[in-house]
């Protein structure tokens, strides 16, 4: 079997409108994914959160329920109900593409009962140091599920299946971290604010036994359901690193095939992201976040930026198998938490140094794929009108080139601040050469080698219209236009 290029889709961003029905508008679309070039789609949290029809999913109420109980005011949840999820990852399995689960583990949300329990209160912004005496705290902890009433699980959460809490109905104190008494904040996390396993909600113990023997039964309750290939995993800086591998492979083992997983760890530090691959076993990927980094800074400094730097720092340079490429997502779109977005000009960039690449495993965002628009506020509190424009135009002619021609050797010509070029020379399979050339500032060109002498090449992007010609040795000057990128590929 010849090797092709995997490429995922991330489908889904904040503002999806609850009335698409995103699980059969992805059964519709599975077959056109599919000869689009895509082999795998991540899918978002499929499970009721606590904002019921219009949770994004992240507010984790019953993993249990996909859209088929009466919780949180609404039976289906904001991309449907359960059937539509499963029949979609079924019309995506039998177009050959791969699913991935959205696996928020971290925390839970809208307890159905309080309770009563001592804590000790800590500063948000300080873990390590206590801010006050242990003292009984009243919160939602408590998670019956009536709505469900025991199907698939009697498991029930009560505030000793949590470490932590930020919110006590007795002093409904802001900016405080209530920790249960007999409890630590779970280990080998992230060190922002001196130790950064809370993050929000009732923050799940991963020290305790009977917390972790859930998870894993939810895990094998989750593939025996639904049939996923794997897990995009949120927020690992929070959880205890040591915990996945254990958890991967006994799903593994459960299932009796490979599962793929990467992890969400925001961090624009690969210091940080080699420590953590290193104690996960490399028993999954991590998303580059480094990379989007370099994407978001180029595009908002323009010429000024030097494209020799672009994949410095990264894990696609660093730890190329095991990084998930990424040029921007439903954290970093604008009026985001985690808002950092790459501008409209230099996306066209950013997939190309993505998808016609030998590293990495790239991701392509759903808004930039299809476009979106949408209000909220910012962080300001005004309201704002958001237009992120769709580049599917570029992104398909990219898949295909990913697709037929990016294989084989590659020769970088990463030799100038604002024009930087590379070829791949093709292998037996694919043996049709491919030259990319894209700049930041003005127009240019680059003296690169495709291995194919006397040949004519065309621009795919249709940026360019003449065509390059190689001379007798394999070589030519390959041109782009100012703030661009060309993609010239084998007549």
């Amino acid at each position: 079997m010849s090797q092709i290029n995997s490429t995922m889709m991330q489908y889904f961003h904040w503002y999806i409108d609850p009335d698409l029905i995103l699980w059969n508008d992805l059964k519709n679309k599975a077959q056109e994914l599919a000869h689009a070039g895509f082999t795998a789609l991540w899918l978002p949290p499929a499970y009721k959160g606590i904002g019921g029809g219009y949770d994004v999913g992240y507010g984790v109420y019953d993993m249990y329920d996909l859209g088929e109980f009466d919780q949180k005011g609404t039976i289906r949840t904001k991309y449907g109900d359960r059937q539509q999820y499963l029949d979609a990852i079924q019309a995506l399995q039998k177009q050959g593409l791969q699913v991935y689960a959205d696996t928020v583990l971290n925390h839970r949300m809208g307890g159905d009962k309080s309770e009563v329990a001592k804590a000790t209160p800590f500063s948000d912004h300080n873990r390590l140091h206590p801010q006050g005496e242990q003292r009984e705290i009243n919160a939602y902890t408590h998670y019956t599920f009536p709505g469900r009433q025991g199907k698939y699980s009697d498991f029930q959460w009560h505030w000793w299946h949590f470490d932590a809490v930020d919110y006590d109905d007795y002093s409904q104190e802001q900016n405080t971290i209530y920790l249960f008494d007999g409890k630590k904040f779970d280990d080998y996390v992230a060190l922002e604010k001196g130790n950064f396993a809370y993050l929000m909600g009732c923050d799940v113990d991963f020290q305790s036994q009977e917390v972790r023997e859930e998870i894993t039964r939810w895990g094998e309750w989750y593939l025996d359901t639904t049939g996923v290939d794997g897990f995009r995993i949120d927020a690992v800086k929070h959880i205890s690193a040591w915990f996945f591998p254990q958890w991967l492979d006994q799903l593994k083992q459960y299932v009796g095939k490979d599962l793929f997983a990467v992890g969400e760890y925001w961090e624009d530090d690969i210091t940080s992201l080699h420590w953590y691959l290193d104690t996960v076993e490399n028993k999954m990927s991590l998303f580059d976040v480094p990379l989007h980094f370099n994407f978001h800074r180029a595009s908002k400094a323009g010429g000024d930026y030097d494209m020799r730097s672009i994949l410095d720092g990264t894990l696609m340079q660093e730890r190329p198998t095991q990084a998930v490429t990424f040029v921007e997502n439903h954290d970093s779109q604008p009026l985001q938490a985690l808002e950092s977005p790459v501008e409209p000009w230099f996306k066209p960039l950013a997939y190309a140094l993505i998808l016609l690449r030998a590293e990495g495993y790239p991701c392509v965002f759903y808004a930039d794929y299809y476009g979106a628009e949408y209000e909220d506020k910012g962080r300001d509190g005004n309201d704002y009108n958001i237009v992120i424009p769709s580049h599917r135009g570029l992104i398909d002619k990219f898949l295909y080139a990913r697709q037929n021609l990016a294989y084989g050797p590659q020769y970088d010509y990463f030799d100038d601040q604002n024009v930087i070029g590379w070829t791949r020379l093709g292998d037996a399979e694919h043996p049709k050469g491919l030259a990319v050339v894209m700049s930041n500032g003005s127009g240019g060109s680059k003296w690169m080698e495709v291995g194919k002498p006397n040949t004519k090449f065309y621009d795919l992007t249709e940026h360019i219209q003449e065509p390059v010609y190689t001379n007798e040795e394999g070589w030519a000057e390959f041109p782009c236009q100012g703030g661009s990128v060309s993609v010239w590929i084998q007549d």
